[in-house]
């Protein structure tokens, strides 16, 4: 080791799932929704010109907020607004958990970028273990802790859970920040963004990435009370005040106003994904109820590295992690009718 490696902030990053080449491949691994995102998203690529770009972006994203706050129903000050729900849940990170002594709680199997931000800003962490079924123990949340955050429904289970059981955790941890990951909560789960109004140490999260079929636009945003908004801005602004591109701010609106093509699209994924779950249950597969867009499955007698390895050789990608407790899941996202009828009838070959 060279000199000035000892002074490097060393981690092991975050691992994102495969973004093949071949463009030629069924990819339903990075749980991507299969449809465009709205028209008006379109309409409105085809009409910006380089002066759109010439500008410094609003870096108080005054619009887009303004149509998120009409949408969810919030004040426009409780809206914090970034480059991807990672960005936002990355600086909710270094805002709100700075205390050296006690542990951020969070599930063992979970989005596994909560144990690199940790290591990241160096914050002292504890992974609570599921329950067999994949289930948050609320009474394992009731410790002292230096915060709280897990997705919901969760990732990659996709099991849901219950408001009633999230606002105990919240309700017993006054003085400890709790962040609710919603980034899959619009195929079929009940946000916990009504209990915003009710405690001030809670914090939902939610992206433009899935739904809203915008990955590609990176745009995330939290809702909380004022003083917890205005806290992750003076963070972001320290940082850097330029975050948002221009034509994100710009399309992002378009999105958030079509709301009838917006449950429309949820709806034909939930759709898929309730005549899926019959198909992969008919070929022997188990897996958790999912409230996401996406199936974490095993198989009862094929390994899931086995089943991985032959989709890949098909052209079709799924994620599977060599994790202790998953490493016999595959997680699928859902894709449109004709795609998952390729893969049913790729895994009828295989198993």
């Amino acid at each position: 080791m060279m000199k000035w490696e000892e002074n490097v902030r060393k981690v092991v990053p975050y691992v994102p799932g495969e973004q093949p080449k071949d463009k030629n491949v069924i990819k339903l691994n990075t749980n991507e929704n299969p449809y465009p995102p709205a028209p008006g998203v379109e309409e409105l690529m085809n009409t910006m010109t380089y002066q759109d770009f010439r500008l410094y972006p609003d870096t108080d994203a005054t619009e887009l907020t303004k149509s998120l706050a009409k949408f969810y129903g919030v004040r426009e000050s409780q809206i914090f607004v970034g480059v991807g729900s990672d960005d936002v849940l990355g600086m909710a990170f270094m805002t709100f958990f700075n205390n050296t002594e006690k542990p951020v709680l969070f599930p063992d199997i979970t989005y596994s970028f909560y144990d690199v931000w940790a290591d990241l800003y160096r914050i002292p962490y504890k992974q609570i273990p599921l329950d067999e079924d994949f289930h948050i123990r609320k009474e394992d949340y009731l410790i002292e802790n230096g915060g709280i955050i897990f997705p919901n429904p969760n990732a990659p289970t996709g099991v849901l859970e219950s408001v009633n059981d999230i606002e105990d955790i919240v309700k017993a941890n006054p003085e400890s920040v709790v962040i609710i990951d919603e980034a899959y909560i619009d195929f079929g789960g009940q946000s916990c963004l009504p209990l915003v109004e009710k405690y001030e140490n809670l914090m939902v999260v939610q992206t433009f990435s899935k739904s809203r079929s915008m990955a590609g636009m990176r745009i995330g945003f939290a809702i909380a009370n004022e003083k917890m908004i205005d806290y992750l801005k003076a963070a972001k602004f320290s940082y850097n005040s330029y975050t948002m591109n221009m034509p994100s701010l710009i399309m992002g609106v378009a999105s958030v106003e079509d709301k009838a093509y917006f449950e429309q699209t949820c709806e034909k994924i939930i759709t898929t994904r309730e005549w899926f779950k019959k198909e992969m249950k008919a070929l022997g597969f188990v897996f958790t109820d999912s409230y996401s867009n996406f199936l974490f499955a095993e198989h009862k007698s094929v390994p899931a590295k086995e089943i991985f390895d032959k989709l890949k050789e098909k052209k079709i990608y799924v994620r599977y992690w060599n994790k202790a407790r998953i490493n016999n899941r595959l997680r699928i996202t859902i894709g449109t009718d004709e795609q998952m009828q390729q893969l049913i009838e790729a895994l009828k070959e295989i198993v």
